[in-house]
């Protein structure tokens, strides 16, 4: 069977290192500030000196100077408001996702959580540090309850900080913590549900039709743990054992009345008949590497169909085991002990990680074994699963009960990781974390389909392939960079979603248009360092009431946000701030609605003429009518606005964009009743 999992293995030795402490030194913008939106916004011609739909050439991502807290930065169409250093006890440790409630940001570490007040987004105020050491402490809020994440073997059921040393421990921690926040500045641990391979991620169903309960669907992705440990838990395949804890994901019931009763209801098996997917070969950088590794004499490894230069940190502590072995304690590795290694590290290998390809003598083999991480769009009864080796689409009307309605895989992604549904729940993109995150998957010569974004149409209950994006800019060996975390902005009458890229940084991109996905905004800093390999970058940024907030993995939390541009007008900034979350988990897709206003007006009418979609003299005439109906008082102001709808409606009988402009007459039909 292909081996799909998260982390190539050798990676996770060397993920995590220290950070210090210092201050920006550069910035490269376009755009400095934005002033408040007014009420009635001028055209679009008019309210920027620079418009320009080209991005900056050369693009000034490429080649910025490494640092941690004094790297060098490039931002284009957006502001940076606050970049906030983590607290002292979460300082070098993996800053992770993120959740939203009222006026705070909730960012996971793998050491606990970090309570942001972020109503001065200028100057965020860390509120709370708690201390719960797991990985990889994915987040997520609904009402007075916090749910967070737990897989790795250290975490601790008390929350303590000296981990769990046992193979078999009634200490241990993996799966899903939950906390009562309902006074958010002292969480209260409720309770745990433990689940047979922890929680790598999680997400967080409220069904419309149910309001006592809400559901958690867990994905994890970790080996299975003993049975003395977890009754129940058995890593056989279902063919062996029916009630086998691969192949299947969690559903846990949370009674909001007594969360304390919380527990698995049930563990559907939606991999199943899926075989082995297609897989594509390694990148040219890496091929190269891998030789020239060899001719320097250095380790390598076959780890599935991908061969890896092994680092020092795995090798060094081998040899000197070797050399014990030979000669004692304190003994010194000899080249007799490098070449008795060489030849045992396949074995040793494959008997740590698992290797190879068990399906090729009898045809493919078994797919995967668990999803990385489930979309829930509950509005519109869909899931979207990014499940290692396919992505999935699933149906939630049932939420204890998912049902697999499509299936897709692709020899161009490597791990799909995560998805977004457009907010008409027409379209859906899927991440492919190819390298699992640790590896530098952006340089100039990695193929652009590989480490992407994937594009479908949804018609039917099946998904159907456009097309591929990836972050344009090339980033250099020294910086981990692949497809990661995002979510969609609220901009009206478009599908456009800012993502995270680790040390790629964030881009903002349009995605209406499958075949043409243009980016439209970015963020980056130069490497964490500059002479090797360490972690950092963006884990995950989502858009909050206004505002772009963003999980740097060593550098803390960032704030941003929008500015005009000739992608993006002021009107339909404004317009996607008049959109308000009560909370998000952006893996719990919230359908957004957007009241009638006169910003909602201006940005649909921006939209018209940016796209030709209405006449020059019908617009004319229609901001013009906007504007004064919009500063009239009383009855004026209702017969002003109803007159304005009923002449849309008589444009929109000639216009090229008929549909807008009928959706512009009702938003100001609306506004005559106001």
């Amino acid at each position: 069977m292909k081996n799909h999992t998260k982390y190539l293995p050798l990676i996770v030795a060397i993920i995590f290192l220290g950070v210090s402490a210092c201050a920006p030194k550069k910035i490269t913008t376009e755009v400095e500030s934005m002033a408040e939106p007014e009420e009635v916004m001028e055209p679009m011609d008019d309210q920027s000196d620079d418009m320009s739909m080209m991005a900056p050439s050369p693009d000034p991502r490429v080649g910025l100077g490494a640092g941690l807290f004094d790297a060098e930065e490039a931002i284009w169409n957006l502001n940076l408001l606050s970049a906030t250093k983590p607290g002292e006890a979460f300082v070098g440790v993996t800053n992770s996702d993120l959740a939203f409630k009222g006026k705070y940001a909730i960012q996971g570490n793998y050491n606990g959580v970090m309570i942001w007040d972020i109503s001065n987004p200028a100057e965020p105020v860390l509120e709370v540090e708690y201390v719960c050491p797991a990985s990889q402490s994915d987040v997520s809020v609904y009402e007075n309850l916090l749910f967070i994440s737990g897989e790795g073997f250290g975490g601790r059921l008390d929350c303590g900080t000296e981990g769990v040393q046992e193979a078999v421990s009634a200490d241990r921690l993996r799966g899903i913590r939950i906390f009562d926040i309902t006074d958010i500045n002292e969480p209260v641990y409720l309770t745990n549900v433990q689940t047979c391979r922890g929680s790598h991620t999680h997400s967080v169903l409220k069904d419309p039709n149910d309001d006592e309960n809400v559901y958690v669907y867990v994905s994890g992705s970790a080996p299975v743990r003993p049975s003395d440990e977890l009754e129940g838990c058995s890593a056989a395949g279902p063919d062996e054992d029916p009630n086998s804890a691969l192949f299947r994901i969690e559903v846990i019931k949370v009674p909001l009345a007594n969360p304390m009763a919380a527990a698995i209801v049930s563990s559907p098996r939606i991999f199943e008949d899926l075989v082995a997917p297609p897989t594509h070969g390694m990148a040219p950088a890496d091929i190269a590497a891998v030789e020239e590794a060899k001719a320097q004499g250095k380790f390598t490894v076959d780890i599935g169909d991908q061969t890896m230069v092994a680092p020092d940190q795995f090798i060094i502590p081998m040899l000197q085991q070797f050399a014990q072995q030979r000669a004692g304690e304190g003994a010194t590795p000899t080249a007799a002990d490098s070449a008795a290694l060489r030849e045992a590290l396949p074995g040793i290998v494959a008997e740590r990680f698992g290797g190879g390809d068990d399906g090729d003598d009898d045809g493919p083999g078994q797919g995967p074994t668990q999803c990385h991480d489930i979309t829930l769009y509950p509005e519109i009864g869909l899931a979207g699963g990014a499940c290692e080796g396919y992505g999935l689409l699933l149906d939630i009307t049932d939420p204890a009960n998912p049902k697999r309605l499509d299936a897709v895989a692709d020899s161009n992604f490597a791990y799909w990781h995560s998805a977004t549904f457009n907010n008409e729940g027409t379209q859906i993109l899927f991440t492919d974390e190819w390298g699992g995150g640790g590896q530098p998957k952006c340089r100039a010569s990695d193929p652009k389909e590989w480490g992407a974004n994937a594009y479908f149409t949804l018609e039917d209950g099946k998904m159907n392939f456009q097309s591929y994006y990836k972050l344009p800019a090339a980033q250099t060996p020294e910086e981990n960079c692949v497809a990661h975390n995002g979510s969609l902005i609220p901009v009206p009458g478009r599908d456009i979603m800012v993502q995270s890229w680790y040390q790629g940084g964030i881009s903002i991109f349009d995605w209406t248009d499958l075949n043409n996905v243009v980016e439209i905004a970015y963020h980056d800093r130069g490497p964490v360092n500059a002479d090797q390999m360490q972690m950092g970058g963006s884990w995950s940024v989502y858009w909050y009431n206004g505002l772009i907030v963003s999980s740097e993995i060593a550098r803390g939390l960032d704030i941003l946000e929008l500015v005009p541009s000739g992608y993006l007008s002021a009107n339909e900034i404004a317009a996607a701030k008049t959109v308000k979350l009560d909370y998000l988990n952006a893996q719990g897709q919230p359908k957004f609605v957007w009241p009638s206003s006169v910003e909602l007006s201006n940005a649909y009418l921006d939209q018209l003429e940016r796209d030709g979609g209405l006449s020059g003299a019908n617009l004319e005439s229609a901001r013009t009518a906007l504007n004064e109906a919009s500063m009239a008082q009383g009855t004026k102001r209702t017969s002003a606005f109803r007159k304005l709808a009923t002449d849309l409606g008589k444009y929109a009988a000639t216009a090229k964009d008929p549909a807008k402009v009928q959706k512009l007459a009702g938003v100001v039909r609306d506004l005559s009743m106001m």
